[in-house]
């Protein structure tokens, strides 16, 4: 089954929740960092032209996640960008997660993007990565 989101009408009132999944965690992280770009503007919209290479190193796979997510709300706000793209590198060993990543994207420009929501923060609330019968799970709830 391909990895993939939805987003969640009925969780959080005055924000926007999704639920992620993947067959593997890289996977996973794949789907949440979709839905997040897909929250803030539609991505086939936007170009390339910006890029930001990221690393995270992280005992706890959730923690990992929720650190990439929010660069995504702190590029977004700190250089004016949304996103067209996110790859991603995660690697296990031992103890430690390590997370390379590159964002791209490209300046808002509201007459060529369509833009949706304006993500403030990845928030804790219902925040829960979790592999249930070989699959792994997220639920986000991102504070607009």
């Amino acid at each position: 089954m391909p990895a993939s989101f939805h987003f969640l009408d009925d969780v959080a009132l005055a924000d926007l929740a999704f639920d992620a999944e993947g067959d593997s965690i890289q996977e996973l992280f794949e789907a949440a960092s979709n839905a997040v770009m897909e929250a803030m503007a539609d991505p086939t919209t936007v170009g390339a032209m910006w890029e930001r290479h990221i690393e995270h190193v992280a005992h706890d796979p959730a923690e990992l996640l929720f650190d990439w997510l929010s660069d995504f709300v702190y590029w977004k706000d700190a250089a004016g960008v949304v996103f067209s793209r996110a790859a991603i590198s995660l690697t296990h060993v031992g103890v430690e997660w390590t997370l390379a990543g590159t964002l791209l994207g490209e300046p808002v420009n509201r007459t060529t993007q369509e833009l949706r929501d304006d993500v403030k923060g990845v928030t804790k609330h219902l925040y829960r990565l979790h592999r249930d019968n070989g699959r792994w799970h997220v639920r986000v709830v991102l504070d607009v």
